[in-house]
């Protein structure tokens, strides 16, 4: 007679689960266990009818197809793991150069303003941020004044030129600007210099102007 934890009595069958569960908890059977059972099966055999060798070759044949599988599934997890450590080294290498997220869209909601960051890469004499609709056309021009290189914070209050408030939407940033040795650039919302890695939960992540960014998002990296 068998006892559980809570001192119910147990069935035979009932007996027979629970040893065969603390046996094996997971109830999953790996390649040893199906060995050991063809093993059995031709210890056991009735000599007056064996077991069909077709019937053991097929067997066999589940058997390495099993201890296959296995093996590529470590191959796999250790793959897996290499390319993780990988990434965190490509990470790593980044810090300095140039990221490009592959938009300069900002998101635009009724009634709220849009804050968003451009970076510019040389000392600023004067210029302009523009923001545009989904045609290049211009809808808002802001200047910039002098301003020293580095991640510059914007606020788009919703409205066009003409004070007049737009619809929530996607619009797009860019500036045009001149340096302070009198040369002409231009610059775009989603170019950010990665200034620092952080690693959290198995990501990557990417310090690009005041936000962290998953760097498997970003499109593009480029030298400074």
């Amino acid at each position: 007679m068998a006892i559980d934890a809570y001192g119910n009595t147990l069935g035979a069958s009932s007996a027979t689960t629970a040893a065969t569960s603390t046996i094996n908890p997971k109830g999953v059977l790996g390649k040893d266990d199906f060995l050991q059972l063809l093993l059995l099966e031709l210890k056991y055999q009735d000599p007056t009818a064996p077991m069909d060798s077709e019937k053991i070759l097929t067997q066999t044949s589940q058997l390495a197809t099993l201890e296959s599988t296995e093996n590529t599934n470590k191959a796999l997890e250790k793959l897996a793991s290499a390319l993780s450590s990988s990434m965190q080294y490509s990470g790593i290498a980044a810090i300095g150069k140039i990221a490009d997220t592959g938009s300069n869209a900002v998101i635009l909601s009724e009634g709220e303003d849009v804050d968003f960051e451009l970076y510019f890469p040389d000392d600023v004499a004067s210029g302009d941020v523009n923001i545009l609709d989904k045609n290049g056309n211009i809808l808002r021009t802001m200047e910039v004044g002098t301003t020293d290189a580095g991640v510059v914070s914007y606020t788009w209050d919703g409205k066009n030129n003409n004070g007049i408030a737009m619809d929530e939407g996607v619009y797009y940033v860019e500036s045009s600007y001149t340096k302070t040795d009198g040369t002409n650039a231009t610059t775009r919302l989603g170019l950010y210099p990665i200034e620092s890695i952080k690693f959290d939960s198995g990501k990557t992540y990417a310090k690009l102007g005041s936000n962290y960014v998953d760097f498997s998002t970003i499109k593009e990296v480029m030298d400074n």
